[in-house]
């Protein structure tokens, strides 16, 4: 997947906060305060002892595994009060929890405790320390799965509840609601429901067709402003290897772009086009109504900003790369504070984990990727699983099984999930891959015309488009009959 989707999946649940430290005195714990809000955005890093094997029998290594605490919602006459448990993604977890405002704002109202778990292999939750990722030792690798990342969250809950009966939510947007919605199936004893945002859940082989979140990247360029922005996009890319071919051309590639390290070779070249398909994809992913920096500071609705500048078709190959240029510096420049454009790192800036995620698509998540010129913006290029797996021996010693998570977790037979809220949004180049019909009484689907990637797990804010706001209110909805269900089960 990362061939091309590298930063996708940071993909992540966002809402525009940004973390301040503050030390908590007297409980021995760091206390972060998101934004100088209120008291109820502060959050304790606490650790917890995991098995590095869950289902080993005779191997007793553990690890620390990081997670972020707040009681502060929840009211002290309670003894079970509910838990809206956050399952972690890609990266650092205190990103996630600086960009999930919804979580806390429902947390408010249901006077829920909030946990956000971090993944194992990411932010510090290392199995192996500073060796987990040594090259020397790829047997460190063999512990880097969801089913290992799942146990993990179900020890966490059973040691935050102990011998109380507490409700248990669990939230988490594009990998994260993968997670969230698999941890409802495998354990619906320890949560009561899971909402699953923009969790493309059937991006795997023979799910969905492999050139879906190609095309739907695609339409949002095209609805933009006018179908003259996805043709000079098109276009370009045979402008760029046209250039390429001669000195002179790649001088005038890297003026227009002003890239730190200028194209030299094949390879150089290769890395520029791919980063720009990156580029409108994350454009695509955070076409938010308002201004954002989740996975780089843009204005609001950048895809609309993006085809102003390619609003004119442009046939003057000058005129295109110009035009070219202009327009994706929307997203890499748009403070005017970036001296050069470093293309060979797409996740600059970034807390998502490209190299975490990289071997990941090498054991289980293996989600095919293609495309066709004819009938997209994009170059031509077709799902090839044996590259894929060349590449994953060669790099990590490991063989990616594409039909994995399909037998662990039943694909698209869902017939026997219940309480799972899967919320789409069809600006959203993932919602390809998500649920978007229910398969019983007991999913819940809410669709949302408006919604980029899971903008209902972001932070409210007056820009929000209807569908959005209507999203929230359903979802909210749902939790509560969740809630009051289970405890009137337990009285």
């Amino acid at each position: 997947m990362f061939a091309k989707v590298i930063s996708i999946f940071v993909l992540f649940a966002l809402s525009g906060f940004s973390a301040l430290l503050s030390w908590n005195k007297g409980t021995g714990a760091e206390a972060h305060d998101l934004n100088g809000l209120e008291r109820h955005f502060q959050y304790e890093i606490k650790q917890l002892s995991v098995p590095v094997d869950h289902f080993s029998f005779s191997n007793n290594s553990t690890f620390n595994l990081r997670y972020l605490y707040n009681d502060t919602f929840a009211e002290k006459s309670n003894p079970q009060p509910p838990i809206f448990f956050y399952t972690g993604n890609e990266g650092d977890i205190e990103w996630f929890a600086q960009n999930s405002g919804m979580v806390w704002e429902q947390a408010a109202r249901f006077k829920a405790v909030v946990v956000f778990a971090e993944h194992r292999y990411y932010g510090k939750s290392m199995p192996f320390g500073s060796n987990t990722f040594n090259c020397t030792k790829p047997e460190h690798l063999a512990y880097f799965t969801v089913e290992q990342t799942l146990e993990d969250f179900a020890m966490l809950i059973t040691f935050l509840r102990g011998d109380r009966q507490m409700p248990v939510v669990a939230f988490g947007g594009s990998y994260g609601g993968m997670l969230a919605a698999w941890f409802r199936m495998k354990y619906p004893h320890m949560v009561i429901g899971a909402l699953a945002a923009s969790a493309p859940i059937w991006q795997f082989t023979d799910l969905t067709p492999c050139d879906i979140f190609n095309k739907i990247t695609t339409s949002v360029f095209q609805t933009a402003y006018n179908a003259n922005c996805t043709t000079n996009i098109g276009r370009s890319w045979k402008l760029f290897e046209k250039l390429a071919g001669s000195d002179a051309g790649k001088k005038q590639i890297a003026d227009a772009f002003h890239l730190c390290d200028p194209i030299k070779s094949s390879d150089d070249l290769t890395k520029f086009l791919d980063y720009l398909e990156e580029v409108y994809y994350n454009l695509a992913m955070a076409n938010y109504p308002y201004n954002s920096s989740f996975l780089a500071p843009m204005p609001a609705y950048p895809v609309r900003q993006v085809c102003f500048y390619l609003k004119d078709l442009h046939e003057n190959d000058a005129d295109l790369l110009n035009a070219i240029s202009s327009a994706l510096a929307v997203y890499t420049n748009y403070t005017a504070s970036v001296k050069c454009l470093d293309y060979k790192d797409v996740n600059k800036g970034s807390s998502a984990d490209s190299f975490g995620w990289n071997i990941q698509v090498c054991n289980q998540m293996v989600m095919p990727f293609c495309a066709n010129s004819s009938d997209t913006m994009f170059r031509t290029k077709p799902w090839n699983f044996k590259e894929t797996v060349d590449n994953c021996i060669k790099n990590y010693g490991l063989t990616p099984r594409p039909y994995d998570i399909i037998m662990r977790y039943g694909g698209k037979n869902l017939n026997a999930a219940s309480n799972i809220i899967f919320s789409n949004g069809l600006l959203d180049p993932w919602s390809g891959g998500g649920v978007l019909q229910a398969p019983n009484d007991l999913i819940q689907v809410i669709i949302i015309p408006e919604g980029a990637h899971h903008l209902d797990l972001r932070e409210s804010n007056p820009a929000d488009p209807p569908s959005v706001l209507d999203a929230r209110a359903k979802e909210a909805i749902i939790i509560a009959r969740w809630i009051e269900q289970f405890y009137l089960n337990i009285h």
